[in-house]
């Protein structure tokens, strides 16, 4: 079952498609830990 932190993470990226935005809302300090969060729900930013 996944944490409602991923979860939470998964729904912010799907909505707004931007990474950045991600990190922002989630008030990440730094991108790497929102890419942690997605997993491999990240795979096509970098495509």
């Amino acid at each position: 079952m996944p944490s409602l932190r991923r979860t939470k993470a998964v729904i912010i990226y799907k909505a707004t498609g931007n990474l950045r935005a991600d990190h922002i809302l989630l008030g990440h300090a730094k991108v790497d830990s929102t890419m942690r969060y997605l997993g491999g729900d990240i795979e096509d930013v970098w495509n």
